[in-house]
């Protein structure tokens, strides 16, 4: 039986595409917490996956240019973190940035806001936070409202300016922009006023 169990938990990882992040409840429908652990730690062990944190893992992407194992993506380890706690989350402040083009800094710190409690998981030199906003600020706002919302609370109302505005009248389609003004009417009145910018 339990030999059973650890050939389908292998088969998974196996099946997996490399940069997969695992979280041990991605198995709880094969065997117990304890028991996928286990096994899971036997795949680290036979260099099949890599542990990044506790109860997290990843099947690592090997790049044949530089001969090596590349980073584990912190964004994967966000979604898998929030798929494990069963929480909504959006990216924030300089992912958001990012994410619309209005930034090219690369952060040390990947934020999120989440629905969940406020927590930060850490490894290597990365640092992933996760921010409380009530449910209201991310589940009723499509992915592009809530990253818009959320690069303008970055940037704040003075740094708005115009070639924001138009950077993002280009780049989102109009039936994203319909969204957004239907669903940003209860954010700030600042907020909202650039929204109406960037829409008409």
């Amino acid at each position: 039986m339990e030999n059973n169990i650890y050939s389908k938990i292998k088969e998974r990882i196996e099946q997996a595409e490399q940069g997969y992040i695992f979280v041990t409840s991605d198995f709880k429908d094969l065997a117990s917490n304890s028991t996928v652990r286990k096994y899971l730690s036997r795949q680290v062990e036979e260099n099949k996956i890599r542990r990044i944190m506790d109860g997290i893992y990843e099947k690592p992407r090997y790049s044949k240019i530089l001969k090596s194992y590349l980073h584990a993506d912190p964004e994967k380890i966000a979604k898998a973190i929030a798929r494990n706690f069963h929480w909504t989350i959006a990216p924030c402040g300089d992912i958001a940035l990012n994410k619309l083009g209005l930034s090219t800094q690369v952060p040390v710190v990947w934020s999120y806001i989440s629905d969940g409690p406020y927590r930060n998981f850490s490894w290597d030199n990365f640092t992933i936070s996760f921010k409380h906003r009530s449910n209201r600020g991310i589940s009723y706002m499509s992915k592009t409202t809530t990253l818009v919302v959320e690069a303008f609370r970055t940037l704040g109302k003075n740094r708005i300016d115009e070639i924001i505005i138009k950077k993002l009248k280009h780049l989102l389609p109009n039936e994203e922009k319909q969204k957004m003004l239907n669903e940003a009417k209860d954010t700030a009145e600042w907020i909202y006023s650039a929204i109406k910018k960037v829409c008409y």
